[in-house]
């Protein structure tokens, strides 16, 4: 299960896509108690437990964070071998003493950057427009020495869809070796742009084949997802979008939403399905169910079961349905899984078994292979 705190919607940052609406807001302790009792409440026996830290910028509340983890793990119920804590951060905040701090408490961290400077800063930009590129790309390179497999998430847009190849070189030879990548799920896409992505992804294809024969291979999300999934002939049930049931999202205010994607302003109606400080939390059912879409064409197509048209909020940005997937998202789906099976042949005929994949786990196939030269830029 998943549950992503939003300490804060306070931000550094003016980045031009952001889905959270920016105010002073912050998470009050009685509120983070109300989350804590009920995600042990909440949480099945014997799943794992995955929180994850949000904003706004979630390092600007640092130290409201390391108090709630310090209350969650005074739970009764708190089990360190089955809870994950991790904080995605914008990149600006970061320093050595932050490194330690956050390894010492068990944190995994990623950074969002979106690419080289000429892709970061026309996005992700401070308030006054001023571009973080430099600041951001030397984040990553000093966390890259305490977090050697250091997540970074790309977000592309219409304006930059094209330098998505470009995207890839530039983390991969800064040392990043695990890549996300995600398009702005609020933007007009259209077909123009849907008809560039096989293309496109057999590029980014070619850099993955070349980084494995070069034996440092990288975690690509877009290809590696789908690799995963084509080995173990689909999507299994736990695997889908659990908004609302799985997962849930909690603004600074004690609003429950069921994807922290879909917090936006905070205005406890839109997508809002309770707050956890009344005595019932939830009072609003998510219609969302990963086992039903409503688009004929899904139901009909033979890429159903390969296919990520069960992500609620991707849908709802894109068709107004959490059930509904848009155009946009069926031509990425195709091209990705198109990418990943005559990779799958390719790197399967030169002894590549991908074990980890089918066993649900891709990162660790990459890792391992990684590692074992695994040098940082």
């Amino acid at each position: 299960m998943k549950f992503t705190i939003a300490v804060t919607q306070q931000c550094n940052l003016g980045c031009t896509y952001c889905y959270i609406s920016k105010n002073g807001s912050v998470m009050s302790l009685e509120t983070a108690d109300n989350i804590i009792e009920f995600m042990f409440r909440t949480i099945p026996k014997d799943e794992k437990l995955e929180i994850g830290f949000f904003g706004g910028e979630p390092l600007l509340e640092f130290e409201r964070i390391k108090v709630i983890m310090q209350r969650i793990r005074n739970h009764k119920a708190y089990d360190s071998k089955k809870v994950d804590f991790f904080i995605v951060s914008n990149g600006t905040l970061f320093s050595d003493a932050l490194a330690d701090e956050l390894l010492r408490l068990g944190v995994s961290l990623g950074i969002s950057c979106d690419g080289p400077p000429h892709v970061q800063d026309r996005s992700r930009v401070f308030t006054d427009g001023t571009g973080t590129s430099v600041i951001v790309e030397n984040t990553i390179r000093k966390a890259l020495h305490y977090y050697p497999f250091l997540p970074v998430n790309a977000v592309y847009t219409p304006d930059t869809l094209q330098y998505l190849p470009d995207v890839v070189d530039y983390f991969y030879n800064l040392g990043v070796r695990i890549i996300y990548l995600n398009p702005n799920i609020s933007a007009p896409w259209t077909q123009k742009h849907a008809d560039l992505l096989p293309d496109l992804y057999q590029r980014i294809g070619k850099k993955y084949l070349d980084a494995y024969m070069a034996e440092t291979p990288c975690y690509i999300s877009l290809i590696d997802s789908k690799i995963a999934v084509i080995m173990r002939d689909g999507y299994g049930a736990m695997e889908k979008c659990k908004m609302g049931k799985g997962e849930f999202a909690f603004a600074p205010s004690g609003n429950i939403y069921p994807c922290e994607r879909l917090i936006g302003g905070d205005d406890g109606l839109s997508h809002c399905i309770g707050n956890i400080n009344n005595s019932n939390p939830i009072q609003v059912t998510c219609s969302h169910d990963a086992n039903k879409i409503a688009n004929d064409l899904c139901q009909k197509c033979g890429l159903n079961s390969y296919c990520m048209n069960w992500c609620g909020c991707t849908n709802y940005y894109a068709t107004g349905d959490y059930n509904s997937p848009g155009p946009f998202i069926c031509a990425s789906e195709k091209a990705s899984i198109s990418v990943a099976l005559e990779l799958i042949n390719t790197l399967g005929a030169k002894g590549i078994s991908f074990s980890e994949h089918l066993a649900g786990t891709p990162l660790m196939n990459v890792i391992g292979e990684a590692s074992k030269s695994f040098k940082v830029a």
